[in-house]
């Protein structure tokens, strides 16, 4: 996660879908147009459908690293309105 200065973080691998893109959605709305957000979430569901949520909200997915642990962070630029 160096390349990127990250703003916030957010862990969302203790809830399941939908709850798992509101988290992500709520620390999204916690940050300025612009700023960077990381989103540590599981493998299934939430690595499918969290990202394409996120997309249609119109916000920048900048990289997803896959993690040893089954995990995965998600680097997110908000785009504003």
């Amino acid at each position: 996660m160096a390349d990127y200065n990250i703003d916030a973080t957010v862990d969302i691998t203790d809830v399941v879908c939908p709850v798992t893109f509101v988290k992500a959605k709520v620390a999204l709305e916690e940050l300025e147009d612009g700023e960077i957000l990381a989103i540590h979430l599981n493998d299934g569901e939430p690595v499918q459908n969290v990202p394409r949520s996120i997309k249609e909200e119109g916000h920048r997915i900048l990289k997803l690293i896959s993690n040893d642990d089954g995990t995965y962070d998600l680097i997110v630029k908000k785009v504003g309105e």
